[in-house]
């Protein structure tokens, strides 16, 4: 794959006001022409500080904006999180694009139109109630006059501001969001034209490598690079406990590091067979900016008169691992400093974040420095950081030239930041009639996410315990939903074995909510659910959730092998409801990758570490999930036009795990209360038999 010069990065031509440091509430900015302008080919641009990292957002709001406007997405382009072009944005993540970012751009497109028609009738001295638009143009039926977009706004930025009162479009009426329109640039993604930041060049590039400690919190102690500062060519660089090289390529870098000699002191740490116990005992103090994951402590009557009243108590303990991100492209960033101004070209899911990061790094104005983001292969949450950014502006500055740096799989694998391990302690009571009395949970470190339970309980203690954790960690898709979720409905199917009450039917005897009702029926009945026994050493799992106002619920197939307890998942049907649905298509293949992600981090994801220094640090020892690990999945799609949309990126991913582990024990009667749940198969009556005991916690 050839490799595309980066564009040069000018001073922006358009006068929004964004450059710079943002003011509060920038993104609600009342003008026009700061969200959207017309080309005088009539063209539509739109601005947006949301990224594609392979969500296919630049499709769904292109959608919204055609709606509006009555056109084809064709004639919509848009430009996506650069600091200096796009207003602030904090950041692509929470699942907050399409009922933020969507619902924001129908509001503009629609004032846009409805200033298109006046426009148009001032122009020709009409009353505007007979004048009409689409398909770019504004017309006069009674006179035949019309005008296309372009010639109307003659390319002049729209200063005029935009409010609540253009009447959008409710979303029973939509012709074209509501639609399964084609990728846009598709094309271009599976034919390889479409370039991302490793791809990216300028002239007098070089090639930046970065020198890591070998564990986390490694000081640096003594540092040699004569050897390498004499290579022709080579530029070296440090700083503090930074130290990197540039070369006009990879060979010649890599020859440079090695010549480096550096010694490091590194403080003892805990390995990952100790790291539950650790995270129980170690809590984060109040102000120790190491603190993680929210907050959490919610109340409702009284635990103890709850279990007072109980038939039947549970008490359990769910642990989950540390998870890595494993984009497919790493983490990558190109820095060019020109006439005291800083520009960044990196893969980042918050580019105004990133932004200020290198603000505070080099001790200059935000004004200075441009972050443009091209589409990202992957992020799940992990690009919420520059620190690639940053390496390479360092090395930028000292070589005194463009440079790239690209970081290897080894340094995503043990650099980046991981999805939290947790530990969840639940006690969950019934009373007689087979109804929630008491609900007790606890989550040490994982998060908050998607913590409360969406089920009918009259006495509740649900609190997140933050740790000091011995890992970085950070967001992933989800959050800690995922992990909650799993502790969750794992327990409820628990207690519903426990009283010999069919899973389902217990869950749907203590829910009021209808539309979590609603997604467990749909799922249940396109499964076939309780229409058949499970044949020797298959089973049958359902779960499910609700997260970012989207609903979800799952059901799951597993085949277990008696005789080595490798497990097999066969079939899922998954159903998911977010609202007005804008892009069957798109939503379907997000609920599918959600799917697939999600069997990783259920089967067999997990990090394997010791004394600070990951183990797991590349895909042949960390397994991600494989073409052969794929089941057979069905989606069902509840469309809900009469909802405002919600988000779809991360709820999806929420109960596949505890539907595959419900599912497991009701193929050999094993319960497993650790995820990954088989990274070894699992302890079967008849032989096999993976280490510790059945929770392999």
């Amino acid at each position: 794959m050839s490799e595309e010069r980066a564009k040069t990065a000018g001073p922006s031509t358009r006068q929004s006001g964004s450059a710079g440091r943002p003011l509060a509430g920038e993104m609600d900015s009342g003008v026009i022409g700061d969200w959207l302008h017309i080309e005088p080919d009539g063209t539509v641009v739109v601005y947006t500080g949301k990224a594609e990292v392979g969500q296919n957002i630049r499709t769904s709001l292109a959608q919204a904006v055609a709606e509006e406007l009555r056109l084809s997405i064709d004639a919509i382009q848009l430009v996506m999180a650069d600091t200096d072009r796009t207003p602030y944005d904090a950041g692509t993540f929470g699942s907050r694009t399409t009922p933020t970012m969507a619902f924001h751009l129908h509001k503009v497109a629609a004032a846009t139109r409805e200033l298109l028609v006046d426009l148009a009738a001032a122009r020709w001295d009409v009353d505007r109630g007979t004048v009409s638009g689409g398909d770019g143009t504004i017309t006069h039926p009674s006179t035949g006059r019309e005008i296309g977009f372009g010639d109307l706004t003659q390319g002049q930025k729209l200063t005029q501001e935009w409010g609540d009162d253009a009447p959008v479009t409710p979303a029973d009426q939509w012709t074209i969001a509501g639609t399964s329109a084609a990728k846009v640039d598709g094309q271009a993604i599976v034919t390889g034209r479409r370039r991302y930041t490793p791809d990216l060049t300028l002239p007098g590039m070089l090639l930046g490598m970065v020198l890591r400690p070998p564990a986390f919190g490694a000081t640096l102690t003594s540092l040699d690079m004569r050897e390498a500062a004499a290579l022709a060519d080579v530029t070296v660089a440090h700083e503090g406990d930074f130290v990197g090289v540039a070369a006009p390529d990879r060979r010649r870098a890599v020859e440079a590091m090695g010549r480096i000699r550096a010694t490091w002191s590194a403080p003892q740490q805990i390995s990952s067979r100790k790291l539950f116990a650790y995270l129980r005992h170690h809590p984060a103090p109040p102000q120790d900016d190491r603190r993680w994951g929210g907050s959490e402590s919610y109340e409702l009557g009284s635990i103890e008169a709850g279990l007072a009243v109980a038939e039947k108590i549970i008490r359990q303990t769910y642990t989950v691992a540390y998870v890595a991100h494993a984009p497919l492209e790493p983490r990558a960033a190109l820095a060019e400093w020109r006439d005291a101004r800083l520009t960044v070209w990196t893969g980042t899911q918050r580019p105004f974040g990133v932004r200020g990061e290198l603000a505070a790094a080099f001790g200059i104005p935000e004004e200075d420095i441009r972050v443009i983001v091209p589409d990202t292969g992957g992020a799940y949450g992990g690009k919420h950081t520059g620190e690639a950014a940053v390496e390479a502006a360092r090395l930028a500055r000292t070589a005194d030239r463009p440079v790239k740096l690209i970081w290897s799989r080894e340094e995503e694998f043990t650099w980046a930041y991981f999805r939290p391990a947790g530990v969840i302690d639940i006690a969950g009571a019934v009373r007689a009639d087979r109804t929630l009395a008491a609900w007790e949970f606890h989550n040490y470190n994982s998060g908050s996410a998607g913590i409360r339970t969406p089920y009918e309980v009259p006495n509740q203690r649900i609190e997140f315990h933050p740790t000091l954790a011995p890992l970085r960690q950070g967001s992933y898709r989800a959050l800690a939903a995922t992990a909650n979720h799993f502790a969750r409905e794992t327990h409820m199917d628990e207690l519903a074995h426990a009283l010999g009450m069919d899973p389902l039917a217990f869950r749907l005897q203590n829910l009021r909510d209808p539309r979590l009702r609603a997604v467990f029926e749909a799922a249940a009945a396109r499964f076939g659910w309780g229409r058949s026994t499970a044949a020797p050493g298959h089973g049958f799992g359902i779960a499910g959730g609700t997260e970012k106002g989207s609903y979800v619920a799952t059901c799951a197939e597993v085949v277990v092998g008696i005789e080595n307890g490798q497990v097999r998942v066969l079939r899922v049907v998954q159903a998911f409801e977010c609202g007005a649905i804008v892009n069957p298509d798109g939503l379907r293949n997000q609920v599918e990758g959600a799917i697939i992600q999600g069997l990783g981090g259920a089967l067999f994801e997990s990090l394997d570490f010791a004394d600070g220094t990951i183990l797991t640090n590349r895909f042949s020892s960390y397994r991600v999930p494989r073409f052969a690990d794929v089941p057979a999945i069905e989606v069902v799609l509840v469309d809900r036009t009469d909802l405002p949309s919600t988000g779809a990126g991360e709820t999806p991913i929420v109960v596949i795990a505890p539907a595959i582990g419900n599912a497991i024990y009701d193929a050999v009667g094993v319960r497993l209360r650790s995820l990954p749940l088989t990274p070894h198969g699992v302890m079967t009556p008849r032989g096999h038999a993976g280490p510790g005991d059945e929770t392999h916690a």
